[in-house]
């Protein structure tokens, strides 16, 4: 196998270069791993999960992303009285017209922020399932396509669980990636206190990329982008060891190992190859696979996470 780099330049690798600087210089400091995430989910058509305790910056992440790829936001406050059709939206009878009109929900919009998510009830949560797997939304027998790109960035408490409800785990499933965003390093947060709230400061972004280049850089990372056989091995073994584990239930399913695969993809594409080498795995297995990982009952408290990075410890990895 050929692994040399390409001669010519990734298509728009540049600008989703300058997406990720712009934030994680300006205006989310220290938060250079949560953006790097969302837009490897973005890049290959997935969804993110950002959980952690509020305050954060999970919401100026979101409202930051879609400022700056200039795409159309949404935003849905979950609460137990949320319903489906807040979501996807309903029809009106137009009494001008002598019929339904069917109004639009804000998941007709390019970046959807669902803030604490695991607040909504099962039903409302069921909602987003259509819409995250088959970018589309069907509404009284009428099916209608979402706009692309497309992603879902939602948002959850871990430590406040009084009058949630758990995401079951066909719905944590749609997420390619779960993540926290954690505190910003000592100076840069103390520059943040200083500096207060950036939410004005957002308003007036401007774009540094097209929705238009942000599809041409996912075409190229689903279609330019090489995945060798003897990586997928490797991808494969990481998979098989999960459902072999004697502290594991149910391991990573087959839609992991494609999302695996994906944002291995897209982490290549970032750093210029149009190649997928081990360490890209290695480094997306995480944020991508410990959260799909189901223990038993008595392992509640394990961490998933440190499940799985030993499991990888465990896993040659091959030279390339």
């Amino acid at each position: 196998m050929n692994l040399e780099p390409r001669t010519s330049p990734l298509p728009q690798r540049d600008a989703i270069l300058a997406v990720i600087d712009t934030l994680s210089g300006r205006y989310l400091k220290g938060k250079v791993r949560s953006v790097r995430l969302c837009v490897i989910a973005l890049l290959t058509g997935g969804n993110i999960l950002l959980e952690d305790i509020p305050g954060l910056g999970k919401t100026t992440l979101a409202l930051a992303l879609a400022r700056v790829l200039g795409l159309s936001f949404g935003r849905i406050q979950c609460t137990s009285d949320l319903l489906p059709s807040d979501i996807t939206g309903l029809s009106v009878f137009s009494r001008a017209d002598n019929r339904f009109t069917f109004i639009r929900g804000p998941v007709f919009n390019n970046l959807i922020l669902v803030d604490e998510i695991n607040r909504a009830m099962p039903k409302t949560q069921s909602a987003l399932l259509e819409a995250m797997e088959e970018r589309k939304v069907t509404v009284e027998g009428t099916t209608y396509d979402l706009p692309a790109p497309f992603l879902v960035v939602a948002t959850q408490n871990p430590v406040e669980q009084v009058g949630t409800y758990p995401l079951p785990e066909s719905q944590l499933d749609r997420f390619l990636i779960c993540t926290g965003v954690g505190y910003p390093p000592e100076e840069v947060e103390k520059g943040i206190i200083r500096g207060g709230s950036i939410r004005t400061e957002l308003e007036g972004m401007t774009p540094v990329i097209t929705g238009e280049q942000v599809m041409e850089a996912h075409r190229a990372v689903r279609e330019q982008v090489l995945l060798s056989e003897k990586v997928t091995d490797y991808l494969y073994r990481i998979i098989a060891a999960t459902r072999t584990h004697p502290l594991i239930v149910s391991g990573l399913s087959t839609r992991a190992g494609i999302n695996l695969a994906d944002a291995a993809r897209a982490n290549a594409y970032l750093e210029g190859r149009d190649y997928v080498i081990p360490e890209d795995v290695k480094q997306l297995a995480i944020p991508v696979g410990a959260h799909r990982l189901i223990t038993a009952a008595d392992q509640d408290g394990l961490d998933k996470e440190q499940l799985l990075r030993s499991i990888l410890k465990e896993i040659p990895v091959p030279l390339v």
